[in-house]
């Protein structure tokens, strides 16, 4: 499990270490299977255990395992002797429930566990309606993912899907489309963004592809004044959704 493949053969998120399962459990989400290596548990991963062996009993698979065999399925060394598996959450788009002003971030390529950690952290704290993840890049199963989030890949709507289906079904819901470029002419704070809008970003290497360019209701950019030509893409994406914040912000008060 500690390789994307068998994961996707399996179909399950391995979830390993005391805060992470936590966070996990808090969310409502029940695991399928969970190893236990008593030698590496502290008291903190001792009352956890006594909450995963009450919790969804007739549900869950409990194995208890040798430090050797732990070593063998956990990503990240010990992670506090708890490992748990749980089923993918990604959602079809079909399955993603928008309000009545929907607001979405889509990432394209994203190349780094910990820039699809971190977004799904700041796409929490604004409260979107869902993270959208396209062609392909980092795994969203990855461990790495799961711990720079901070747990919030349990609590935001993620869906993944093509390129080609993402935009048509934008069109279809009317969400305006508005691409991060830095060759764009408009600044992303002169775009008016409080109505239903998703923010899409691509990879640090390459940006946004010409399909997703050519689709934006809008291009925009984020200023910048110094010698680096590039934000960081956890940053730039904070950057954007922060600004759609402000402005429904402000609208709200008028």
């Amino acid at each position: 499990m500690s390789k994307r493949r068998e994961r996707d053969r399996r179909r399950l998120t391995v979830v390993e270490g005391v805060r992470e399962i936590s966070h996990a459990l808090a969310a409502g989400l029940v695991p399928s299977e969970v190893y236990i290596c008593p030698e590496y548990c502290d008291e903190e991963g001792e009352q956890l255990i006594m909450k995963l062996e009450t919790f969804a009993a007739d549900q869950t698979a409990i194995f208890a395992v040798t430090p050797a065999v732990f070593a063998k399925i956990a990503y990240r060394g010990e992670s506090g002797g708890l490992l748990m598996t749980i089923p993918y959450i990604a959602l079809p788009l079909a399955q993603l429930a928008l309000s009545a002003n929907p607001f979405l971030v889509i990432v394209e390529g994203v190349e780094k566990p910990g820039n699809l950690g971190a977004i799904l952290r700041t796409a929490d704290a604004v409260g979107v309606d869902g993270v959208i993840i396209c062609a392909g890049g980092t795994d969203l199963h990855n461990p790495n993912v799961i711990r720079a989030s901070l747990g919030a890949l349990f609590t935001v709507p993620i869906a993944e899907a093509d390129t080609g289906e993402m935009i048509q079904w934008l069109h279809d819901q009317g969400i305006q489309i508005v691409a991060a470029d830095p060759m764009a002419t408009s600044y992303h704070m002169d775009a008016v963004l409080s109505g239903p809008v998703a923010v899409v970003l691509g990879s640090e290497a390459a940006g946004l592809t010409p399909q997703w360019l050519q689709a934006a209701d809008i291009s925009v950019k984020i200023p910048m004044f110094g010698v680096v030509d590039s934000l960081n893409l956890s940053v730039a994406t904070a950057v954007m959704l922060y600004e759609v914040v402000r402005q429904r912000l402000n609208r709200t008060k008028l």
